[in-house]
């Protein structure tokens, strides 16, 4: 295609994605789902403006670019203290669960479309990814527990890498070299070796730069900025020169540890690289889409429906439910880990990239059989070649099978699970309970994001209403999940998750206000905590005469300052708390605890925490050494941060 044409082409697909990204915040589903559907419209089978000659010899190196900064941005928000949430269930996901959907798919190819055994473990290989480009737009919309997320995000992001190199080994060493066993192990560890070693140089070296080099005081965050995505690709092109597919690794290996690194302009780092992500994205997605001719998956039939069957609700379910055993995952949360395993990106792309060269392969038989043969390349395989050519016309016919039936089981095993897991992946959440109760703060202003910064920080799932258009900027300008309108109007509070809160704050200037959203908090969504802010202290009175617990902003702050005179040491913990120390009331849930005295109780929790007070029946007390604890006792924990955080999980597991 001509520079001309393909430019515009360009233009529209990233038109195309961004407004894919918009619907998908509209409509809250995981964009993927709008960019393939694109990517098909756009595709032979539909307009026919994109095609395998629209980008000539160069789409092998757009997507090998994307896909690292793609891997590179994923592995750059995971962070290694998340991973503690769920340690065992992750390494396990990512061992146990990676074999067992490796080895469970190519069983499925194996005996559902009669492929032989080295395609089935190099399409297993490929469909044991399922990587950040799917998993993190369905946890943007279903704010799961961190445990489950940082699961499902470490399990992405390190299959991705394993899975990519997985398949270049299974395909250059078993399809085309038919090697195996040691060969095989000898490739895989080369190429991860390769990308950990180039990664970690070349993160060493943005780490060193970012760290004790002048980037220039004027412009220094967008240095930083172009300085870490010239290492993500640097990273992956210099790793892939030495060992394909061993730039995946490289990649994120430099993500991950720049990403857990204490670099300056981190946050303007994160913005940049999620904006060049979400366009890298959507060309990658479009254009592979488009390269899809729906002759691929008809041919498949029923036998390809089986295996997106025995993928979706045999082996991840399996796998999912042999990684957690034992862990703190409750049976709700397993059985939506079981229904997230989307595929994305890397089989997508490397599939593709796959079924190039077997029919590269497949033209260069066929030379070859016309040379044999003494005849044309159209002529040779229709049936009349006979000796060494109709074998050389067998074996290319064989890899176009090949390159079909990889294509075809790759595209529809994603389609499928992004279609139902990506599309349903909410309601899924909601009708097993998976998402955490929310936090309601009705009023952006500067009380209520000071509240919302704490409640988040001990890791609450909080929402902001607020109304006034300026506010609503700002208050998503520093991260947090905004609803804008009226918090008096039903319809809002209800938008905002009233339904699923366990707490409801009217923080709102107006006292009036207020009062309208408690009592509608209460009465319409029977929230469990209605808590009024009290702007004029006269109105106290009068909101608790009506049944609402109030705050009145005048008493708080007037306990703030006494609390300075006569108690500056508590008065500076508790300023300091999120940061330093830390005070919070827990529910005992765990029979563990139950019956058993403080004196026991105390020495078995974290070192630096210790139980303050224990609330039960209402009554409050400060706990006897002999005082017997129960389920159902709400404890007042008091400590380091760290400490008190462990604490709160040991007695309130769930």
């Amino acid at each position: 295609m001509a520079g001309g044409e393909i430019i515009p082409l360009v233009a529209a697909i990233i038109g195309i994605g961004v407004g894919a990204q918009l619907l998908s915040a509209r409509f809250r589903v995981p964009s993927i789902i709008f960019l393939l559907t694109a990517g098909v419209a756009l595709g032979p089978e539909g307009l026919g403006l994109v095609t395998r000659e629209s980008f000539g010899a160069a789409l092998p190196a757009i997507v090998g670019l994307s896909v690292a900064i793609i891997v590179f941005e994923g592995a750059f928000h995971l962070r290694i203290g998340r991973i503690k949430e769920a340690p065992s269930a992750t390494l396990r996901l990512v061992t146990l669960g990676a074999a067992i959907a490796l080895v469970g798919t190519a069983v499925a190819i194996r005996f559902a479309l009669g492929q032989p055994w080295d395609m089935s473990f190099l399409i297993g290989a490929l469909l044991v990814a399922t990587g950040p480009t799917v998993i993190t737009p369905i946890l943007e919309v279903v704010p799961v527990r961190d445990r489950v997320a940082t699961a499902l995000e470490t399990e992405g992001i390190i299959n991705d890498v394993s899975a990519a190199i997985i398949a270049v080994v299974v395909f250059e060493v078993v399809v085309l070299s038919d090697e195996a066993g040691e060969a095989f192990v000898r490739a895989f560890a080369e190429r991860l070796g390769i990308g950990l070693l180039v990664g970690f140089v070349v993160a060493a070296l943005v780490y060193y730069l970012l760290r004790y080099v002048d980037l220039s005081p004027g412009n220094a965050p967008q240095n930083a900025r172009l300085l870490v995505l010239a290492g993500a690709l640097v990273a992956f092109a210099a790793a892939d020169t030495i060992a394909s597919e061993a730039g995946v690794a490289a990649a994120a290996t430099a993500g991950l540890l720049l990403g857990n690194a204490d670099v300056p302009y981190e946050d303007e780092i994160t913005a940049f690289k999620g904006d060049i992500t979400l366009l890298v994205l959507s060309v990658v997605f479009i254009a592979l889409a488009a390269l899809l001719e729906f002759e691929d998956l008809l041919q498949l039939g029923l036998p390809g429906i089986a295996v997106v069957a025995a993928v979706m609700l045999v082996i991840r379910p399996l796998l999912v439910f042999l990684s957690t055993r034992g862990d703190r995952f409750r049976t709700n949360e397993k059985l939506f880990m079981s229904f997230v395993g989307p595929r994305g990106i890397i089989p997508a792309s490397v599939a593709t990239l796959f079924a190039v060269e077997l029919q590269s392969e497949a033209a260069h038989l066929r030379e070859q059989a016309a040379e044999t043969a003494g005849t044309s390349v159209g002529q040779v395989c229709t049936g009349t070649a006979t000796g060494e050519a109709a074998q050389l016309c067998a074996d290319a016919a064989t890899f176009d099978g090949q390159a079909q039936v990889l294509v075809g089981t790759v595209f529809l095993v994603i389609f499928a699970t992004v279609a139902f897991e990506g599309g349903l992946a909410r309601y899924i959440a909601e009708y097993l309970e998976v998402i955490p109760m929310r936090v309601i703060i009705v009023g952006g202003g500067k009380v209520g994001r000071a509240l919302a910064e704490r409640l988040e920080d001990r890791g609450e799932n909080v929402v902001i209403v607020e109304e006034v258009e300026d506010t609503v900027e700002k208050t998503r300008n520093q991260g947090y999940t905004v609803v804008w309108g009226d918090g008096t109007d039903t319809d809002v509070l209800r938008e905002a998750g009233a339904g699923n809160a366990r707490t409801v704050i009217a923080a709102t200037g107006d006292d009036d206000a207020n009062l309208l959203i408690a009592q509608l908090s209460d009465s319409k969504f029977d929230v469990e905590t209605v808590i009024a802010r009290a702007n004029n202290p006269d109105n106290v009175e009068a909101f608790e005469d009506l049944g609402v617990r109030t705050i009145s902003s005048a008493m708080a702050t007037a306990w703030a300052i006494d609390n300075q005179i006569e108690r500056p040491a508590l008065a500076h913990w508790m300023t300091d708390v999120g940061r330093v120390g830390d005070v919070q009331e827990v529910e005992i849930t765990t029979e563990a605890f139950a019956n058993r005295p403080v004196r026991e109780v105390g020495p078995e929790l974290p070192e630096d925490c210790l139980i303050a007070l224990v609330c039960r029946d209402g009554d409050v007390d400060v706990p006897e050494a002999d005082m017997e604890l129960q389920v159902g006792d709400r404890i007042t924990l008091l400590g380091r941060r760290e400490s008190v955080r462990e604490a709160m999980k040991m007695v309130n597991p769930t």
